[in-house]
């Protein structure tokens, strides 16, 4: 963003959130002046989330009391309400510990960058442009709170005018969500009137739900490992794919004696031919994915199993282990990249 910079000192107050690192704020990278433009601009660059929005987009907050249908789309559930409970206290116990506050704890402002996963955005541009108001921390951190409490108001109410008429909003809001969330939201909203609130005790007051969303940070870690490791095991199995191409049947070295198909070379192409060309009884082609599985992966193990490989003339046959067959492999790929100039990929 850009803006228009009349205290150079400013910017000095906006370096504390470079250092700020939380999985609910945007991070900023990076914040400087440029006088490329005729004046002492000021640049916020911050991480960038591709289609991400706000809460207020996500949500379809509108600007009237009619309250959607339970059943309607853009209905929030009290389990997804939490978890932005959740994450914005996260946010705000981070800020607030490295003796900052937000400021701009809005639904216009805060993004939703995946399923349920948000973060508070355009922290640290008030500091900036706003550096000659003297607030006192403590007061701006208590209206972070209370701004918090808003913002789940207005999400569970439907309505960006929450602020205006508070206790019509949490009429609407009591219709759908339980009382420990109501407690919640009352506790951040009347913030400013107690001056012994922070975000500390807050986070005690909903520790059920905080443990309730590090179980659930868990099992989702669980998944992603998971579906990281199938991944790997894919990348494992594409690489002895393209060893086992780039080996057999090279047209170049067709009437090389040095790369003629007999001994391991030759080995390669039967098991080839017994992984991808097997057929029935009724010469059909065999399609069993998990035949060409269970035989690629013992081949990348090097195991002491023997196979039958049978020429295409049915004159010859070999028994061979697949440890063997991974010497060849390994072998006769060593001997092709001695040929090859580079670069190559190993």
């Amino acid at each position: 963003m850009g803006f228009r910079l009349t205290n150079e000192l400013a910017i000095r107050s906006g370096q504390a959130w470079k250092n700020l690192i939380s999985a609910s704020v945007v991070r900023v990278v990076d914040i400087f002046t440029n006088r490329g433009f005729g004046d002492s601009s000021l640049f916020i660059v911050t991480d960038y989330h591709p289609l991400s929005k706000t809460l207020l987009e996500h949500h379809h907050i509108g600007h009237n009391w009619a309250r959607p249908a339970r059943n309607n789309k853009d209905q929030v559930t009290e389990p997804v309400l939490w978890a932005y409970v959740v994450q914005i206290a996260s946010a705000l116990k981070q800020i607030h510990s490295s003796g900052l506050a937000a400021r701009v704890v809005d639904a216009s402002k805060i993004l939703v960058t995946s399923k349920n996963r948000i973060r508070l955005n355009g922290c640290g541009i008030l500091d900036i442009v706003q550096f000659d108001n003297n607030v006192p921390l403590a007061q701006l951190q208590r209206q972070d709170l209370a701004n918090f409490g808003l913002v789940i108001l207005s999400i569970g109410s439907g309505t960006a005018e929450a602020g205006q008429n508070f206790a019509r909003s949490m009429d609407l809001f009591k219709r759908y969500f339980k009382k420990d969330l109501q407690d919640a939201l009352v506790w951040l909203y009347s913030a400013m009137q107690n001056q012994e609130r922070t975000i500390d005790q807050f986070i005690s007051l909903i520790s059920n739900q905080m443990i309730t969303a590090f179980n659930g940070a868990l099992h989702n870690d669980d998944t992603l490992h998971n579906d990281l490791s199938r991944e790997v095991e894919n990348a494992r199995l594409v690489r002895l794919l393209a060893k086992l191409n780039f080996i057999t049947e090279r047209p170049e070295y067709e009437h090389d004696r040095a790369w003629s198909e007999n001994g391991e070379r030759y080995f390669l192409k039967l098991f080839r031919d017994y992984v991808f060309h097997q057929v029935d009884a009724q010469n059909r082609p065999v399609l069993d994915l998990g035949q060409v599985l269970t035989s690629l992966n013992k081949l990348d193990a090097g195991t002491d199993e023997k196979i039958t490989l049978i020429s295409r003339d049915e004159q010859s046959c070999f028994v061979v282990s697949y440890r063997e067959l991974k010497k060849g492999v390994e072998s006769a790929f060593s001997e092709l990249l001695k040929r090859s100039p580079p670069p190559m990929v190993r």
